[in-house]
C-alpha cells in the first residue's frame, strides 16, 4: 500500500486571495485561479485565502482537493444553473480518476515536496447553493458525498501541477465515502460515531462534533448550514 500512486498527475492547482459577495455572502470559491505551484504551510497556502476563516481554512483545512469528474455528475443532475467547471468549488487541488471511496481518513499523502494527511470531508455549505444556482445543493452534496476532502500540513513545500498524488501510509480503514455517511446519519449511532472518532488525523471539530451529540443525544441543526438565512426551500 505503501509507495501507491493514486493519482499520476495533477488536473490542476488554484488559489486566490480576493473576497466578494453574492447575494450578501462573502465568498473566495470566484477567486481561485490555476497557477503551476503551489507554495504550501501549516497555516495556509500562499497568495490563497478563505472568506470564513472560522468554517474554513485552519491547519487542518490547507488544503481543499476535489475530484474533476464530480461537476459532470452535478450538471447531469441539473444542480448547476449555470455551466461551472473547476475550480468554482474553491479547490486548491483538481484530479481525474481518485474519488472519496479511495481516500481515507488520515491517509498520509505526498504531492511533491509536500507531506500531507487527510482530515476531513468537506462540509457542504448554503454558500454553494448561491454559487450553482440551485437551493438544494448543499443537500446534495451532502447526500451523495462527492464532496472532496481536506489535508492538514505535515512538511512544508512546493507542489507544482506536474507532481502525482501518492498514498504513503493509511492509517484507518474508513474513507472519505464513509466517513460522510456516518458523520450525517439521521440518527445517533455512537457505535459508529466511535469507529470515526479513533481515526487517526480526524479534525478535531469533527470529533468535538460527534462527542457532543453522544453527550446530549442530539443531532444539532443542519438548517442554516445546508440553506442559509432563508431557510429550507419550499
Amino acid at each position: 500500500m505503501a509507495g501507491q500512486v493514486l493519482a499520476k498527475k495533477i488536473s490542476g492547482l488554484f488559489r486566490g486571495d480576493k473576497i466578494d459577495t453574492t447575494k450578501g455572502i462573502e465568498t473566495a470559491m470566484n477567486s481561485k485561479l490555476a497557477v503551476p505551484s503551489l507554495k504550501v504551510t501549516k497555516f495556509g497556502v500562499y497568495g490563497d485565502t478563505q472568506a470564513d476563516p472560522i468554517h474554513h481554512g485552519g491547519e487542518e483545512r490547507v488544503l481543499h482537493h476535489f475530484p474533476r469528474e464530480h461537476y459532470g455528475q452535478y450538471r447531469r443532475w441539473d444542480l448547476m444553473t449555470n455551466f461551472k467547471d473547476v475550480p468554482a468549488m474553491g479547490e486548491n487541488i483538481s484530479t481525474v480518476g481518485l474519488d472519496e471511496s479511495q481516500v481515507n481518513i488520515g491517509d498520509i499523502i505526498q504531492i511533491g515536496e509536500v507531506l500531507l494527511q487527510v482530515t476531513q470531508p468537506r462540509s457542504p455549505c448554503f454558500k454553494l447553493n448561491l454559487q450553482f444556482g440551485h437551493p438544494k445543493f448543499a443537500l446534495a452534496m451532502q447526500e451523495s458525498r462527492m464532496c472532496g476532502w481536506f489535508y492538514k500540513v505535515l512538511r512544508e513545500g512546493e507542489i507544482k501541477a506536474s507532481d502525482s498524488v501518492v498514498l504513503i501510509e493509511r492509517t484507518s480503514d474508513i474513507s472519505i465515502a464513509q466517513a460522510m455517511k456516518i458523520y450525517f446519519l439521521a440518527e445517533i449511532d455512537q457505535e459508529q460515531y466511535q469507529q470515526l472518532m479513533q481515526c487517526e488525523g480526524l479534525a478535531k471539530n469533527w470529533v468535538a462534533s460527534m462527542q457532543n451529540r453522544i453527550d446530549t443525544q442530539k443531532i444539532e441543526n443542519w438548517q442554516y448550514r445546508l440553506y442559509g438565512p432563508e431557510g429550507e426551500p419550499a
